[in-house]
């Protein structure tokens, strides 16, 4: 187990213990400073984010590691384009090897720029799999959303995986919790998956609670407990006035077909296969796929890892993986390689209720 695989093991961990763990308590203590110190100059004022001539949603998270962001973008974008809205996803663009300090567009809605070791896997998805909305990439998301309205005309701004990014103001707050893990040991990085203190609800206008699973029992449970503590210990921050739009959801992420990435051929059920990701959470995509094929072996690699040959070495027959990391393994141009589909199920209109 190498020291990456067990610092993820301590973030999701109830009660850890061991010198590993008081060493990275320790490291936390700085971590909560910087963001603590951040929060507070926002909070009160000191500095202001900017903004743009647009209305912007942000969705992301508490904690590190895959939660299921990129599925509620798509549908949020799809929604927005299917209304007839100019609409573009603005992302940071990590794991991809453009410069991301400058605005780099990936699609303008119409014509695709890169392919995906360029733009990163999930903004190169984005271009692909939404019609008609724009994706840009910088790591300075003000820019890229200035460089969206005053070039692309956009009227609506979806930002992944930006609710620490203050500096840019945004309309609507969307952060989602994983109805497995959620928060985890609930410390802060790099002692747990923490990127902020839970504090930070007081600026989350939606929680999404996403259940990655065939029964929902669990995430309908829990968004009823997070109802009562989230509109009790957020709708009233230090006895202010009510948030009145604070709400608490469900998405559902369920698996749909296994399909050939080249030929789009679907795959049967009961296949034999090798199960291939670079994910932040993978043990929820190996368990989808367990229902319905027979898994001879695991190959899990780091979150956004850039494929190679080498990568799919000693591997026979049918490799079934990810949409997000099929987008990088269809350059490999191998015809034995399977991604999964997945369905989400969201009730967008309450989502988005002003």
């Amino acid at each position: 187990m190498n020291l990456k695989t067990k610092i993820t093991k301590l973030h999701y961990t109830k009660d850890p213990k061991g010198v590993l763990f008081k060493l990275l308590k320790f490291c936390s203590i700085f971590y909560g400073i910087g963001s603590g110190l951040k929060n507070f100059l926002y909070d009160k004022k000191l500095i202001r984010p900017r903004r743009v001539d647009a209305y912007v949603i942000s969705v992301g998270n508490f904690t590190t590691g895959g939660v299921g962001k990129t599925p509620v973008v798509a549908e949020i974008a799809k929604y927005f384009t299917g209304k007839g809205e100019r609409t573009a996803i603005i992302s940071r663009g990590y794991g991809g090897k453009l410069n991301n300090k400058k605005v780099n567009v990936i699609s303008d809605g119409i014509n695709l720029y890169y392919k995906a070791d360029m733009a990163g896997d999930e903004p190169y998805w984005f271009a692909v799999n939404i019609n008609m909305c724009a994706v840009l990439t910088c790591a300075d998301r003000y820019k890229a959303a200035k460089y969206a309205v005053e070039k692309l005309g956009v009227t609506k701004i979806i930002l992944d995986d930006a609710f620490q990014h203050r500096k840019f103001h945004r309309d609507l707050d969307i952060v989602l919790a994983d109805s497995e893990k959620m928060f985890g040991n609930e410390n802060l990085l790099p002692a747990g998956p923490l990127r902020e203190g839970l504090e930070g609800f007081k600026r989350v206008n939606r929680l999404l609670i996403v259940s990655k699973n065939i029964n929902h029992t669990k995430a309908e449970k829990l968004a009823r407990i997070m109802e009562k503590k989230f509109l009790g210990r957020v709708a009233c921050p230090n006895d202010s006035k009510p948030i009145k739009s604070a709400r608490v959801g469900i998405c559902k992420i369920e698996p749909d077909y296994v399909y050939n990435i080249i030929s789009g051929e679907h795959l049967e059920k009961d296949t034999e296969i090798t199960a291939l990701s670079a994910i932040g959470q993978p043990e929820q995509f190996y368990n989808f796929l367990e229902k319905d094929y027979k898994i001879k072996e695991t190959r899990t690699f780091d979150d956004h890892h850039q494929y190679s040959l080498t990568d799919l070495q000693n591997i026979s027959g049918v490799i079934v993986t990810t949409e997000k990391d099929a987008v990088k393994l269809a350059l490999l141009n191998k015809n034995n390689i399977y991604a999964l589909k997945l369905r989400t199920v969201l009730d967008m209109e309450t989502l988005l209720e002003e």
